[in-house]
């Protein structure tokens, strides 16, 4: 598997991504493309490749001395192999070279393998959100402080 930014010539991959892994609550390819169009100073978009097929991505943005990881899309037929860790520790990386001392994120409280994934990369709770995700489903939202 081999990691690299996305692009504009990703959109396609990226809304496929989107409605894979999130459905209801996935990004049209109009959000998509602006997620892409504001990687200019704020925005870092990666894209995880296996055999040069898109298997998923991850988007950060940040300001100052913080970052928000806004989406971490794993293909749901190739979860559990290390992808979203790879692509998170990606954004994680991201973050120090920009200078941010903390990373925000926001993650469905029901979403247990994310919460695993998230805590033993080092993110910590710092609030929930009810009703965040609608009716009944709740938010966390994580930090993790960074060197």
């Amino acid at each position: 598997m081999r990691l690299r930014p996305a692009t504009a010539a990703d959109v396609g991959a990226l809304t496929s991504l989107e409605v894979a892994c999130f459905a209801r609550d996935a990004w049209s390819e109009r959000l998509v493309v602006a997620e892409l169009a504001g990687m200019l100073g704020t925005r870092y978009v990666v894209l995880a490749e296996r055999d040069g097929v898109p298997c998923g991505y991850a988007s950060l943005m940040f300001t100052g001395d913080v970052a928000d990881v806004h989406r971490v899309a794993v293909d749901p037929g190739q979860r559990r192999q290390g992808i979203g860790r790879r692509l998170t520790e990606a954004l994680l990386g991201h973050a120090v070279s920009t200078g941010c001392e903390r990373v925000l994120l926001e993650v469905a409280a029901a979403n247990i393998a994310a919460l695993e994934l998230y805590r033993s990369l080092g993110f910590v709770d710092l609030a929930r959100r009810d009703g965040y995700y609608g009716t009944g489903r709740d938010a966390l939202v994580l930090q993790r402080s960074l060197p």
